[in-house]
């Protein structure tokens, strides 16, 4: 005999002998002479039909099992007598693995997506979340492929680090201090007694270490977990969340944005290729219109935009946003919308930020006032992508950490790079949570990642 996933037996070009299915019962019904029952195993989003004949040994056993229980079935693949399905399983042997009680959770209904946070650690075996971490899987597997068919370097960067890339202060801290005895100096905690001798954080971002490798191995990227200890409960914002963060050597701003808008383009036309059953599920029950969104971003050439006239758009638009728009303001939430939703309905890239809203390590341009960076905003979820060409020169680089108030003796692995034998070079981050909400449609960034860590949640 030979074991299938439920997913190639239904792909299946003939009728098969001997074949032995594990799964999940989503449910059962019987007749005078039969039980149907419908299993799942998780590789697709289809059930297989299971025909049970009164006949077998421990049919009395079998009538007993619940949805939520699990069974082995070994049977033979023949077509389908019945409407629904091309395949069923003629069942020559069950075995009950274990048989769930009248509580499991999962019963034959709706749940709501709150419900199903509180029970995180079973809903991927509903169809909606089944499917949404199929399509994560899919989306990990289809990052790797696009960059190393490019050429890039897969990076491992450090999760704990003693850097703050972004500048903000938004980081969780890593201690072997007990809590209850924290050493003072001057008021201030004296980190020189724990385990790193100094401050230590969870990483907000991989860019200052892949930086480094872009400058040794040229084009690389880093793909992993990284942190923001930001007290937001907003749907697009969570403690712990995945980045794919690729840094072109000898790159421009320009060389940026034409690798994020491919990286876009790809990822959404892997999808629709390889994600289609699960997409729609999505497009018929989350976003009607979802497909033909994919679709658009696959194909458009998508606008660029200077951030001075983004500013003027939304100035001269005439809505009533509740923050107000100005040179020199970051654009909200409301106003990226507006901009790829209504505006211009399409994906667009606006750069030359002011340096005054943007973090030290961005290439100043030669206006003095701007710099070299760049975001991608897509419809539906807004910033996608956010990057810049890398600031090169040393004194320019130490100025900019003057006025950000950032200490060059943290930094000087970083100033090293640029004294000895810097280039041009540039690079983004991409949230992969908010490329998922692209993807399928969800709303929720607590519901496209398996356990989300958000501001008072990490019961899992």
């Amino acid at each position: 005999m030979k074991k299938y996933k439920i997913l190639s037996l239904l792909n299946s070009d003939g009728p098969l002998d001997e074949i032995l299915i594990n799964g999940w019962v989503r449910t059962r019904r019987d007749t005078s002479a039969f039980s149907f029952i419908e299993i799942n195993d998780g590789s697709c989003l289809k059930n297989a039909q299971i025909i049970a004949d009164k006949k077998l040994s421990n049919y009395d056993d079998i009538k007993k099992i619940s949805t939520g229980s699990a069974v082995t079935v070994l049977g033979n693949l023949l077509e389908s007598k019945g409407g629904g399905q091309k395949w069923e399983v003629q069942a020559k042997k069950i075995d009950i693995i274990s048989i769930a009680p009248d509580s499991y959770p999962l019963q034959k209904k709706r749940h709501t997506d709150e419900y199903l946070r509180t029970i995180a650690h079973l809903r991927p075996r509903t169809n909606k979340y089944g499917a949404a971490f199929r399509i994560r899987s899919e989306m990990s597997f289809a990052i790797h492929k696009f960059y190393k068919d490019k050429g890039f370097k897969y990076i491992h960067t450090p999760i704990i680090t003693g850097s703050d890339c972004e500048g903000a202060g938004e980081m969780f801290k890593v201690t072997i201090m007990d809590p209850e005895k924290i050493p003072k100096t001057d008021g201030k905690t004296d980190f020189s007694t724990d385990f790193f001798g100094k401050q230590a954080n969870l990483t907000v971002s991989g860019q200052l270490s892949a930086e480094m490798f872009a400058l040794a191995l040229g084009d690389v990227y880093t793909f992993g977990p990284t942190f923001r200890a930001e007290n937001s409960n907003t749907r697009k914002h969570a403690a712990e969340f995945w980045m794919l963060e690729p840094e072109i050597s000898f790159g421009d701003i320009n060389d940026n944005m034409e690798l994020g808008e491919a990286t876009i383009k790809y990822l959404t036309g892997h999808a629709l290729a390889e994600c289609s059953d699960d997409l729609e599920l999505f497009a018929k029950y989350v976003d009607n219109n979802l497909l033909k969104t994919l679709e658009k971003i696959t194909s458009s050439n998508f606008v660029r935009l200077p951030y001075e006239e983004a500013v003027k758009i939304l100035a001269d638009s005439g809505k009533k946003f509740e923050y107000e728009v100005f040179f020199g303001k970051d654009l909200q939430s409301e106003h990226e919308h507006f901009l790829a939703e209504e505006h211009f309905n399409k994906p667009i890239i606006v750069y030359n930020y002011p340096k005054s809203i943007k973090p030290f390590y961005m290439r100043v341009n030669d206006d003095g006032i701007t710099v070299a960076a760049m975001d991608i905003l897509v419809p539906g979820v807004g910033e996608l992508i956010g990057g810049s060409q890398r600031e090169e020169r040393l004194k320019v680089l130490e100025s900019r950490m003057d006025e950000c108030g950032l200490s060059k003796k943290d930094y000087w692995w970083y100033l090293d790079s640029r004294r000895f034998g810097t280039v041009p070079h540039s690079g983004f981050g991409l949230g992969f949570e908010r490329l998922l909400m692209l993807v399928t449609g969800i709303k929720n960034i607590r519901d496209v990642i398996p356990f989300p860590r958000t501001p008072g949640s990490i019961e899992f």
